[in-house]
């Protein structure tokens, strides 16, 4: 089962991934207008909107589950192997600087959602 968790960290977690939702929409239309590979983007998109889900999903108590059992351990794989580099970048940064909270929160929430992804 996921860890309880303070509605505000919910929230929190909801808003970092939203957060990082637009900026891969942003990253993945400006790559389409250069031409680029973008599958890696596509893909890692697709696991953020699947972690977002299973993440409101659970804390919501939905009953309307729309993602395949493979989807999710897809995603689930995705989130483990970002997980990584975000603490990298972590440590790089100063703590109760802006990034540093953004980078906190973001790690928060993508590993509440393999938590949560570990448990479909």
């Amino acid at each position: 089962m996921i860890e309880s968790v303070s509605e505000t960290v919910q929230r929190q977690s909801i808003e970092a991934f939203q957060s990082v939702i637009r900026k891969s929409e942003n990253a993945l239309k400006n790559m389409v207008g250069k031409e680029a590979n973008t599958s890696l983007i596509e893909k890692r998109l697709h696991a953020l909107n699947v972690s977002l889900y299973i993440l409101e999903y659970t804390w919501n108590e939905r009953a309307d589950q729309h993602y395949s059992s493979l989807e999710i351990s897809e995603a689930r794989h995705v989130m483990n192997n970002l997980l990584p580099s975000l603490k990298r970048m972590m440590e790089k940064s100063v703590a109760g600087t802006p990034q540093y909270t953004l980078l906190e929160r973001r790690i928060r929430a993508f590993q509440l959602a393999v938590q949560a992804m570990e448990q479909k």
